[in-house]
């Protein structure tokens, strides 16, 4: 669901840098040539400063050729012949003294015959110096302020520090409608509600009800979101104010506040509007944990956004819609009632959204008339509709690259892999021996595939590299969506990750670091079994992986709350249910060797296998006998 938004923003909002100003650098170099003449106007060449006795001394003994006494408290005596102390060279004596402090320092002076004058102060002409440069810089300032104003439309950025940044669509609108959102009805038909409330607010208000104050469209990134409040914008036609949630963090306290009452304020004038806040877990996290810095920036821009939504009238036309795929970290005050009070599910799409998104992105592709796209959204689960935008317009560059008149299948098809596996590395040459253990992991992966009861068809084997360290890879394709899993499927598909482990052992009698990343998703399924699902009857109906973190992204978890006695318990029914599903997964190889041997040689002679070549192969492929060690067809472990 790439967003196409057309609108152009009537007020942006953003301060010019001063860093960026020319008038900045010269008012700052000016400001450094005066401290350095003030500096040096303060400096007396080969002075040296002692006490006010030592001066007098000095006239006593001679050797003082004259004595200049300065207006601001000082004397100093200058020498008729300069003299070495300390390394360096001494030609005058300068001391510090009250004003009238000595009344017999004149009369001295005249006995003695030493030439003496008054002098002003260095220090006031400093003074001058820096009154000078100090009316410059302002001068510079205001003439700099007033230039960046006339350039800015009349807003004055020094002074807009604390205003929202943002962009308002108000002439042409977002540009965006429901037309151009596929894949989520229901969230389209949530959002009409307030599409036909900023329309006809009438319509609802006769009967004294009124729209809720705020909107929060939670969902895993990609899904479409932004482009939903877009679109809500675009079909009531109405101002649209859009900015992300970091927009209002700065590390001066009380900016995001500021910015926050400002965007109410410009709302409330360009009603009817939608105020839009990407982001919002940015400012507004839980402060349950933030017992610290109780009192930090983020807070108060929170506080300062719940007033707010406290402080306006639903029925002034002004409607907030925010966007978060970290709903479980926002503070709770956020979503009581009055403010985001209603929550609105933008999930990943079905095959039917699938299709749709994609037929939605293939408006301007000159697409081939044997293409489609209900297959290729069959073969895309789990794709969000940032990832089919992707795969639409991979599709349309690698046929370009190849100099065809229209967007095939098999243009698709690849895009689809290079997507989900990454660019292909025909450049990393696998040396002999590798491409013989990769040929014979990969065929034990699709064999074990095609043998158990439970697990999607096999699409396409191969051993050319792609993405970062995938020497290669199996594709299945599940035949429709699925929302549960039972727990025969999970323990086929943890057989499924070992059988390239197991096909290795068994040719080689060896194992290598290539099945890294299977053990990983072997051991993460199967501590879910036991922990999370249930599955387990020495565990029991318990579950023990309380998660924290993202719900969308499968979150982490958290320190275990369970004693000892059961993590053990837990980690041995983890390794019993790997090593029974693993015995299993031998079994069945070693059953089907001449299919192994046979895949394998053909993989290191063409690289890929996929269509009916690789069909015919797999229908050879056998289950293993009902006596052979593995869970049997209820489930249950011998």
């Amino acid at each position: 669901m790439a967003d196409q938004s057309k609108g152009s923003p009537s007020t942006e909002g953003e301060p010019q840098s001063p860093f960026r100003n020319r008038a900045f650098w010269i008012v700052l170099l000016l400001m450094a040539f005066g401290v350095v003449i003030f500096s040096l106007a303060q400096q007396t060449p080969g002075a040296k400063m002692v006490s006010y006795s030592e001066v007098k001394e000095q006239l006593r003994e001679g050797g003082v050729e004259r004595v200049i006494i300065h207006q601001d408290a000082r004397i100093e005596a200058v020498l008729e012949e300069e003299r070495q102390e300390e390394g360096t060279t001494v030609k005058r004596l300068v001391a510090n003294r009250l004003p009238g402090e000595d009344e017999t320092l004149i009369p001295m002076l005249d006995k003695l015959g030493v030439q003496y004058n008054v002098q002003l102060s260095c220090y006031n002409g400093g003074y001058i110096w820096m009154i000078l440069l100090s009316v410059i810089l302002i001068s510079m300032m205001i003439s700099s302020m007033r230039r960046m104003s006339s350039a800015g439309g009349g807003s004055n950025p020094a002074m807009d520090f604390a205003k929202s940044r943002a962009k308002m669509y108000v002439e042409e609108g977002t540009g965006v409608t429901f037309a151009d959102v596929a894949g989520c009805d229901e969230a389209k038909a949530e959002l009409a509600e307030v599409v036909h409330f900023l329309k006809d607010p009438e319509s609802i208000s006769r009967l004294g009800g009124q729209l809720p104050k705020g909107v929060l469209l939670v969902g895993p990134p990609g899904t479409g979101k932004t482009l939903l409040a877009r679109a809500v914008a675009g079909e009531a036609d109405v101002a649209f104010f859009n900015l992300s949630g970091s927009d209002f963090v700065e590390m001066f306290v009380g900016v995001g506040a500021a910015r926050v009452r400002d965007l109410f304020k410009q709302a409330t004038e360009h009603a009817p509007a939608i105020i839009f806040v990407d982001e919002l877990d940015a400012i507004g996290k839980s402060r349950a944990g933030n017992q610290v810095q109780s009192n930090d920036e983020r807070e108060q821009t929170l506080n300062a956004l719940l007033v707010e939504m406290d402080g306006f009238d639903s029925r002034a036309g002004v409607i907030m819609i925010a966007a978060t795929n970290r709903p479980e970290i926002l503070d709770k005050a956020l979503l009581r009632a009055g403010r985001f009070d209603r929550q609105v599910l933008v999930d990943r799409p079905d095959v039917v959204g699938r299709e749709a998104i994609l037929k939605t992105h293939t408006r301007k592709i000159i697409m081939s008339d044997t293409v489609d796209l209900r297959v290729i959204a069959a073969q895309t689960p789990g794709f969000v509709g940032a990832d089919l935008a992707n795969v639409v317009n991979e599709a349309a560059l690698l046929a370009a690259r190849l100099g065809k008149d229209s967007v095939e299948t098999a243009d698709f098809q690849e895009a689809i892999e290079r997507v989900m596996a990454g660019l292909e590395k025909k450049s990393r040459r696998l040396s002999v021996k590798e491409k013989d253990i990769v040929a014979y992991h990969e065929a034990g992966h699709a064999i074990v595939a095609a043998a158990v009861d439970h697990a999607d068809p096999v699409h396409k084997v191969s051993i050319v590299s792609r993405g970062l360290a995938a020497l290669g890879y199996t594709l299945q394709v599940p035949a429709e969506d699925r929302y549960l899993t039972t727990r025969l499927e999970l323990r086929d598909r943890i057989a499924i990750l070992l059988g390239g482990r197991a096909a290795e052992d068994i040719i080689f009698g060896d194992i290598s670091t290539g099945a890294s990343n299977d053990l990983e998703r072997v051991t993460a399924i199967a501590r879910a079994m036991v922990a999370e699902y249930g599955m387990s009857d020495a565990v029991g109906q318990v579950n023990y992986a309380k998660r924290e973190g993202n719900q969308f992204l499968g979150g982490a978890l958290s320190q275990r709350p369970y004693s000892e006695e059961t993590a053990v318990t837990i980690d041995r029914e983890i390794k019993d249910l790997v090593d029974t599903l693993y015995a299993r997964t031998v079994a069945i190889l070693e059953r089907n060797i001449d299919l192994l041997h046979e895949m394998a040689n053909t993989l290191k002679e063409d690289e890929v296998l996929e269509g009916e070549r690789l069909k015919e192969m797999l229908a050879l492929a056998q289950a293993p006998d009902a006596n052979v060690v593995g869970p049997s067809r209820d489930g249950s472990l011998p």
